[in-house]
């Protein structure tokens, strides 16, 4: 499986599902989610456990049917990360919504949880229905407040990872600090192999 961040532990508060249900952590649960369904034939084990990481309560039992569904989803997902501007991912974000999400509504599941938005169709619907829809929801929200692509693909060619922007400052080009690195040590290589052509 590819690398993963992990969030860190839930919090003992009866406050903390809003912080684990954030957008933030919603669109940070769907690029670790993409990542985790970018393998070939990713284990329902390890998609399990990054949902729990990010909070989905038990039990959570995925079959490779649901794993299967959910690639699916994810591939779509991705578009929205390839997207070079706003315009882009705000367009593949309004065709997945026309296309693959029911209309808005709140939910508590059952007086379970605190009332909160979703595009699935019901509480019941499928892992990959409801992977689309609550990805869909955290990167619309993200792009309208921040009105430029909600995330990115890591810009290093050995690493097809998706990651979500955020902040100000310069604009991340990279999923992490171990492929900006690699990339920089490779390219500091093949300056001094053109600056020692003889060697």
């Amino acid at each position: 499986m590819r690398y993963i961040a992990r969030v860190s532990p839930a919090l003992d508060t009866p406050d903390d599902w809003s912080t684990r249900h954030s957008v933030l952590t919603t669109a940070r649960r769907t690029a670790a989610l993409l990542n985790a369904l970018a393998d070939e034939s990713p284990d329902p084990a390890d998609v399990a456990d990054v949902l729990r990481a990010y909070g989905e309560a038990e039990p959570v039992d995925l079959t490779a049917e649901d794993v299967r569904g959910m690639r699916v989803a994810a591939g779509l997902l991705r578009k929205v990360f390839a997207a070079e501007h706003a315009d882009g991912a705000a367009a593949v974000l309004n065709r997945l919504l026309r296309e693959h999400t029911g209309p808005l509504r709140l939910t508590s599941h059952g007086g379970g949880t605190p009332w909160h938005p979703h595009l699935d169709h019901d509480d019941d619907a499928p892992w990959d229905e409801w992977l689309l829809a609550s990805s869909c929801m955290a990167l619309t929200v993200l792009l309208w407040d921040r009105q430029r692509p909600p995330g990115r693909i890591c810009a290093s060619p050995s690493c097809l990872n998706v990651f979500v922007t955020q902040g100000s400052g310069p604009e991340r080009r990279y999923c992490s600090r171990r492929c900006a690195t690699r990339e920089r040590v490779a390219a500091h290589r093949r300056s001094r192999s053109v600056d020692r052509p003889g060697d």
